[in-house]
């Protein structure tokens, strides 16, 4: 739902956390869950350590907003859902988020949500489908050979955005 983003983005920033550099992270250099990778492709020229640790909540609110949720059609999610959707894109990238909704809805995966897509979420409770979002997620986690180095912290996440997600789909969050 539109009325979502901004407490969505304020949750993604809490789990984003802030300036980064992990040399076992694929990503690289990262501010607020922005890697300087997408951060360039963004603003359209290179970047540099300084920039990349003064980035604001509020210079990457557009990127999340429009590359993001914008991209998985969360307005049109249901509440909870459209939390839970962004959230993984971030973490996961559009695509794969995509594919996660539309094999938790029965619908075809082909990493775009469209009108089926969007049609079939909202036919399912809300908390059944962030119940079962959250399992493929998990399982995707488990997959990758990095798991042994952050699974604990990607588990950590799926609980604390599932929850939260089911509070936001009742109207509690």
């Amino acid at each position: 739902m539109i009325s979502n983003w901004d407490k969505s983005f304020t949750l993604l920033l809490k789990s984003e956390g802030g300036y980064v550099v992990n040399p076992a992270d694929p990503g690289g250099r990262t501010n607020l869950g922005v890697t300087q990778n997408t951060w360039e492709s963004w603003v359209g020229r290179s970047s540099n350590e300084k920039e990349m640790r003064g980035l604001t909540p509020s210079d990457v609110a557009p990127l999340y907003k429009k590359k993001f949720w914008d991209a998985c059609s969360c307005d049109d999610l249901p509440a909870g859902v459209d939390y839970l959707v962004f959230d993984f894109a971030v973490n996961a990238g559009v695509g794969r988020s995509a594919k996660t909704l539309q094999s938790a809805v029965g619908a075809t995966p082909d990493g775009s949500i469209g009108k089926v897509t969007v049609a079939a979420a909202n036919g399912i409770p809300a908390s059944d489908l962030i119940e079962k979002f959250s399992q493929i997620k998990t399982e995707f986690y488990q997959s990758l050979p990095t798991f042994s180095t952050f699974g604990k912290g990607w588990l950590n996440r799926v609980a604390a955005v599932k929850e939260q997600a089911i509070l936001i789909s009742t109207d509690k969050g």
